[in-house]
C-alpha cells in the first residue's frame, strides 16, 4: 500500500458513521414507527457497533407525524444509551425540554437559505442564530454537547445555489460559540465531491475548531463519493441512513440520505465484520418492509446477489424475517 493509501485508510477509519434514519430516514415516510419498535431499533444499532445514532426530532408533530414519539423513545434509553444518541432541534424550548427527558447531544439546526428556513423552521436564518446562545445554555447547564447543523450548506430548493460565504459566515458567527461540532448538510443531494471537499476545507481552515460532520443526500447518485470527499477533507463523522431511506418534507426534491450500507461497506471500519454487515442489511430489510419503502441500498443488493464466493454477500437462505429479500421499487 502506497503513502497516499495509509493515508486515505487512515482517514477513513477514523471517521465515524451516524446513523439518522429514525429521524431524517423517517421524515416522509407514511407509516409512524411505534416506540418500542424506535427503541428496538436503537439497540440493536449499537450491539452491532454503529458509534452514533440521530434517534429523532421535536420537529411539531402536526408537520412531522413520524417525530411524535421521540421523547418517548428518549425517556426509555439508559443515560448509557442516549450517550451515542443525538436529537435534532431548532429552537431552545426544544432543548430544554429534551434535556427534561433525558437527552444530552442536541442537534441544533438552521438553513443558510432564508427561504428553506422558513419553509422548514417557520422563522429567517437571523432569527435562529439569534435564538442560539440561549440553546447553548440550555445544553450547557447539563453537560451536553450541542451542534451547529446549517442545512441547504450548498443549495437551496427556492434560491439555487448557495454561496460558500453565506455558509463561513454562519460558521463564524459569534453566537454558534459553544457548539462542539459544525454540521455541513446536502439537503438535496445536488452537490459534486469537488464542492464538498472544497466547503469542508475552507471552514476547516477558517472557521473555529469543532469537529465537521457532513449530511449528505443520493438524489443524484453521488452520496457515497461525496461522503468520501468529505472524509479526506477532514468529516470526522459522516451521516447515513439504512436502505437509503429518507428526504426533507421542505425541501422539494430532496430524495433519501445516503444509504448507511453503502457507507461502510465502502469505508470497512474496524468494528464492521461481514456477519455484523449481514445483520444490519437484514434489520434494514425487515424495517423498511414494515414502513412499506424501498430498499435504495446499491451495497444491500450486492449482498442479496447470487456471487456467494464473496464474503459480503450474504447466503441465499438469510432472509429478512423468513421472507424475500425487499430490495426494489415500491
Amino acid at each position: 500500500m502506497n503513502h497516499y493509501s495509509n493515508n486515505l485508510a487512515s482517514t477513513l477509519g477514523s471517521t465515524i458513521l451516524r446513523d439518522v434514519t429514525l429521524r431524517d430516514g423517517l421524515q416522509l415516510t407514511g407509516k409512524v414507527l411505534p416506540t418500542e419498535r424506535k427503541i428496538e431499533t436503537v439497540r440493536e444499532l449499537l450491539r452491532l457497533g454503529v458509534p452514533a445514532i440521530e434517534l429523532g426530532s421535536m420537529a411539531r408533530p402536526d408537520l412531522v407525524p413520524t417525530m411524535a414519539n421521540t421523547l418517548d423513545v428518549v425517556r426509555a434509553l439508559t443515560p448509557e444509551e442516549l450517550d451515542k444518541c443525538w436529537i435534532w432541534v431548532a429552537t431552545p424550548g426544544h432543548v430544554a425540554k429534551a434535556a427534561a427527558a433525558g437527552a444530552r447531544n442536541f442537534q441544533y439546526c438552521l438553513s443558510a437559505s432564508d427561504s428553506h428556513n422558513k419553509a422548514n423552521i417557520g422563522r429567517t436564518t437571523e432569527e435562529s442564530l439569534a435564538a442560539l446562545p440561549q440553546a447553548v445554555e440550555y445544553a450547557k447547564a447539563v453537560n451536553g454537547q450541542i451542534q451547529l447543523c446549517i442545512a441547504t450548506s450548498f443549495t437551496c430548493p427556492f434560491e439555487g445555489t448557495v454561496p460558500e460565504e453565506r455558509v463561513l459566515s454562519i460558521a463564524n458567527d459569534p453566537r454558534a460559540e459553544g457548539t462542539t461540532d459544525i454540521v455541513l448538510c446536502d439537503t438535496l443531494g445536488q452537490a459534486i465531491p469537488a464542492q464538498v471537499s472544497g466547503l469542508i476545507a475552507r471552514v476547516r481552515d477558517e472557521s473555529p475548531a469543532r469537529r465537521i460532520v457532513y449530511h449528505g443526500h443520493d438524489t443524484w447518485g453521488l452520496g457515497v463519493a461525496n461522503t468520501l470527499a468529505a472524509m479526506q477533507a477532514g468529516a470526522a463523522m459522516v451521516d447515513g441512513a439504512l436502505g437509503g431511506l429518507g428526504g426533507c418534507p421542505f425541501a422539494p426534491g430532496a430524495s433519501g440520505n445516503t444509504s448507511s450500507e453503502d457507507i461502510l461497506f465502502a469505508t470497512r471500519p474496524g468494528w464492521l465484520t461481514t456477519d455484523t454487515f449481514a445483520e444490519l442489511v437484514i434489520l434494514s430489510e425487515k424495517l423498511l418492509a414494515e414502513l412499506g419503502e424501498p430498499n435504495r441500498s446499491k451495497a444491500a443488493q450486492g449482498a442479496r446477489s447470487k456471487a456467494e464466493a464473496f464474503g459480503w454477500v450474504i447466503p441465499s437462505d438469510s432472509t429478512a424475517a423468513g421472507t424475500p429479500c425487499t430490495t426494489g421499487g415500491k
